[in-house]
């Protein structure tokens, strides 16, 4: 959307790729968490000061936000973070993204009533229409924040994301106690996604440029569609299961598998979302197919291995933590825990493979592989939730996760170079020492009859096994993986290009 000075463009001398992988993964680590606790605790406040009503008004407009989201910038960001030449591509991808943007608003402005009724709010018209200046504001920063992602550059978005953050926490509040209600919530957010917006052009150290080939508009049309309309059916295949819960086990069972599902997707949402910013600048910043075919088993190993200790935790702790944060009448919810949090640290292995194939251009797999989870999820949730109640719900996003997703990113990685033996080598490790440690942490919990010692004896037990049997072979991946990302690092001949969309 806008054409970066050429200061800007540059990556950052005398530096290798590992360094500021590992710099960017703190980085966005530290910021993903901040930005969640932060929203977390402006919930609490805004939940005494809003009505029940008014939260699920502004629930029916953000939901129609977010699906509208994933279609405004047509995934020209990944695009622009892979190929690098911003400067060229940049004022195409900024009209593309503009012009796009400005349509969904204001067809999402003049259908406001139709859709929020549709969604059973009537009410939330309005709140819609004011939301709906925030897919203009999502698509007019697609440049700055390319920029951004691709030099690695995470200490300068938690900047972005903290004075966005700093403005929703002094905006929404003040415009509750004047009663503004649910437009509060939405008045902040477009308030919010302005001044980070502002900040992006500042730190990209860019300015607004507009322009238009017609053979880079080729180009991006055709990587950022499958990946666009495959964004929404992610969005699909995790929110589709509220439905079949709702629909097979009622209003109940789905309070308890949202409460469940939404702990269980902490790890996604902080590692998993820090881990996918710098792979996919770094994935497509290994111009070697074969040393990019190389990182990516060991990639998936380091991740999968701290995933999978928070997954396994959570697990085996989901009868002491539920109760102890909401309450005993929220136990039940610990029955879907135990397999949606082993799911939850499976969705960041799967992202990660994600990221990878869209370093490499393969955005329809892609879509073809969302399209496929969708269609196997549906019918495997109601048949577990009609076999074995909540923990059905929660396992059944783990036997598609393996049986079916799994193998079809496998299948279409084959073209690009994965060792599949070491992939699953780098799986299967973390897995066997999550089995003492689970049993470990079991056992500590029906030790302690008290829930918070509970929680600290036993999350320090799985903690302590599950590292103890890992450290070693965890430090052996790193060194490879920090030795595939070193510039320094013996350059194979380029014998395969990047794959083009």
């Amino acid at each position: 959307m806008t054409q970066p000075d050429a200061a800007a463009v540059q990556a950052p001398p005398a530096d290798d790729l590992g360094g500021k992988v590992r710099r960017g993964l703190a980085w966005g680590t530290i910021g993903s968490l901040a930005l969640r606790l932060g929203n977390f605790g402006l919930g609490v406040v805004m939940a005494r000061l809003l009505a029940p009503e008014e939260f699920g008004v502004f629930a029916v407009a953000l939901t129609i936000q977010v699906i509208l989201t994933a279609l405004v910038e047509l995934g020209m960001t990944s695009d622009l973070v892979r190929h690098g030449s911003i400067a060229e591509r940049g004022p195409t991808a900024a009209t593309i993204a503009v012009v796009v943007s400005v349509c969904l608003a204001g067809a999402t402005s003049a259908l406001a009533g139709p859709l929020a009724s549709a969604m059973g709010s009537a009410d939330a018209a309005p709140v819609v229409r004011v939301m709906s200046l925030t897919l203009v504001l999502v698509g007019l920063a697609t440049v700055p924040y390319a920029v951004i992602q691709r030099d690695f550059r995470q200490s300068a978005q938690f900047a972005v994301d903290g004075a966005g953050l700093v403005v929703s926490v002094v905006l929404t509040p003040l415009l509750a106690v004047l009663g503004f209600g649910a437009m509060s919530l939405a008045l902040a957010r477009v308030a919010s996604q302005g001044v980070s917006t502002v900040i992006q052009f500042v730190v990209a150290r860019t300015r607004p440029r507009f322009g238009f080939r017609r053979e880079i508009a080729g180009s991006l049309v055709r990587f950022g569609l499958p990946l666009a309309s495959a964004n929404l059916l992610s969005w699909m295949v995790m929110n589709a299961p509220f439905a079949v819960v709702g629909r097979t086990g009622g209003a109940l069972m789905l309070g308890f598998y949202v409460l469940a599902f939404n702990m269980a997707s902490w790890p996604m949402l902080t590692l998993g979302q820090a881990i996918r910013v710098v792979a996919l600048p770094g994935f497509a910043q290994i111009t070697d197919v074969r040393r990019r075919a190389d990182a990516l088993p060991r990639a998936i190993g380091l991740s999968w291995s701290v995933a999978l200790l928070v997954g396994v935790g959570l697990s085996t702790l989901a009868s002491v933590v539920i109760p102890l944060i909401y309450g005993d009448r929220w136990l039940p919810a610990a029955q879907a825990l135990g397999g949606l949090a082993f799911f939850g640290s499976l969705r960041i292995v799967l992202d990660l493979v994600t990221t990878y194939l869209i370093a490499v251009g393969a955005t329809r797999a892609v879509l073809v592989i969302q399209a496929v989870w969708l269609v196997v999820l549906v019918p495997a949730m109601a048949i577990g939730i009609s076999g074995w109640g909540l923990a059905g719900a929660g396992w059944a996003h783990v036997v598609i996760g393996v049986l079916v997703v799994l193998p079809a990113y496998a299948i279409a990685l084959r073209p690009h170079g994965l060792q599949l033996g070491a992939a699953l080598r780098n799986l299967a490790v973390p897995l066997l020492a999550g089995v003492p440690a689970t049993a470990a942490g079991l056992l500590a919990v029906d030790l302690v009859h008290d829930r918070l010692l509970a929680l600290l004896l036993g999350g320090s037990v799985t903690t302590v096994v599950y590292a103890a049997l890992l450290l070693r072979w965890a430090r052996r991946r790193l060194a490879e993986l920090k030795a595939v990302g070193s510039a320094d690092a013996p350059q194979e001949r380029p014998e395969i290009a990047l794959v083009s969309p």
